[in-house]
């Protein structure tokens, strides 16, 4: 594989309730081994059909917001067509439409370019998969 493009697999464990899972210190640890100071591209990507990406502001309730708006917007209740798992579940696989389960952001000298409150995060709602893996790839 090419120093161009280096790639890495991260285990996150989210549990049995939902969850916005900040990554960006783990994106950062990557892009000190995998960018060695050069610019490029991050992507990152949750290989999961009920979970996302989101670039948003943590600590100050903004991630406890996104998941009320999920709620508002994807009700838990009997709805949806998709019934397999805990009541509610089918709303779970319609949440990658609205929060992608992929983010492309610009690394600049090593480091990601974000806005000063601006964190990579993982959101799941799914809290019948504990477990996410999501894989982070440089290009630069």
């Amino acid at each position: 594989m090419s120093d161009a493009f280096t790639t890495r697999i991260l285990n996150v464990s989210t549990g049995t309730r939902e969850r916005v899972v900040d990554l960006t210190g783990d994106c950062e640890d990557f892009l000190r081994e995998a960018a060695g100071g050069r610019d490029g591209l991050l992507n990152i990507f949750v290989p999961h059909a009920t979970a996302g990406i989101a670039v948003i502001e943590t600590g100050a309730g903004s991630d406890d917001d996104l998941l009320a708006a999920l709620h508002t917007l994807l009700p838990a209740d009997d709805r949806w067509q998709h019934r397999h798992g805990s009541p509610g579940h089918g709303r779970d696989h319609v949440l990658p439409a609205l929060v992608p389960p992929h983010a492309t952001l610009p690394v600049i000298a090593g480091h990601l370019e974000l806005g000063t409150w601006q964190s990579v995060c993982l959101v799941d709602t799914n809290k019948d998969n504990p477990e996410r893996t999501v894989r982070l790839s440089f290009l630069g």
